[in-house]
């Protein structure tokens, strides 16, 4: 079973979403906010490009294979650089991240940060991998398995993200 980033990220935000992300319903391909985070990834660091890339990631825990493919990373600082639109969900991002150091670590590039990017509000964060991190890490990706492989999809979590997200109309399609 192959896990990626995405799947980290969704595990914190809906587990809902997780499901049925995993199950083949994908939703985000007609949203805009996720096409305004592309169109704001391409263009908040024109220059970056040009000295940095995108870095493919992978890693193996147990049966599962692990995926991540990072914004930019900066080699000569180990420095992970992730964009993101808003900060409302930074604990996923900072997951996110943490599992990409964590897979980082899985291929010998020890003592990396992540610096989690919000150009709109101009703010940055720092994030770093701890031992305890990776405990959790392990557990999550198990979690992830034990979720995305059940035959039942989760409940709605009916919190205030959910109007913003890709999947607001399949969940609530049945609500008055």
């Amino acid at each position: 079973m192959n896990i990626t980033a995405t799947h980290i990220n969704y595990y914190h935000v809906c587990k809902r979403k997780l499901w049925l992300f995993s199950n083949g319903i994908n939703m985000e391909h007609t949203h805009d906010s996720v096409y305004d985070g592309k169109l704001l990834h391409e263009n908040s660091y024109a220059k970056r490009n040009e000295k940095h890339s995108q870095m493919e990631l992978q890693g193996e825990f147990g049966s599962l294979k692990l995926y991540g493919v990072v914004d930019f990373f900066d080699a000569k600082q180990k420095v992970i650089h992730e964009t993101k639109r808003s900060d409302r969900l930074e604990s996923a991002h900072s997951w996110q991240a943490k599992f990409y150091l964590w897979l980082l670590e899985m291929n010998d590039i020890h003592n990396a940060r992540a610096i989690l990017e919000y150009p709109l509000l101009r703010e940055t964060t720092q994030v770093v991998l701890s031992s305890e991190d990776v405990l959790s890490l392990e557990h999550t990706v198990l979690e992830i398995k034990r979720i995305v492989t059940s035959n039942e999809c989760p409940p709605v979590i009916n919190s205030k993200i959910c109007k913003s997200c890709s999947y607001y109309e399949l969940c609530y399609v049945n609500e008055e």
